[in-house]
């Protein structure tokens, strides 16, 4: 066995992770330890959103998480074109640590 194949990781995607879940707002809160990033389906009109999937994250995989969005983002421009992004969407939302989530 080459250092190649040793290196190489086996990914398992099952059928019910495979659909993903819609998300249309984060929010990312963190401590010294860990960056925790809460998925959120806000639906119009609706004044309650619960967060569908939260992911905790040490800092150095956030970073890494950081880079590789960014990569991501500048290949998508490339091919199709700038990302607008509405300002006037406020990118804060208050974090309430004593909320039910």
């Amino acid at each position: 066995m080459s250092i190649e194949q040793e290196n190489q990781l086996n990914i398992e995607l099952t059928d019910e992770v495979s659909g993903g879940i819609y998300s249309n707002l984060a929010i990312i809160s963190h401590s010294e330890t860990e960056f925790v990033v809460d998925f959120i389906q806000v639906m119009p009109g609706v004044p309650k959103a619960k967060v569908k999937t939260r992911i905790i994250l040490n800092p150095q995989h956030a970073k890494r998480l950081l880079f590789a969005l960014k990569d991501n983002i500048d290949k998508y421009e490339s091919t199709f074109g700038p990302i607008s992004v509405n300002q006037n969407i406020p990118n804060k939302i208050p974090f309430n640590p004593k909320g039910q989530a």
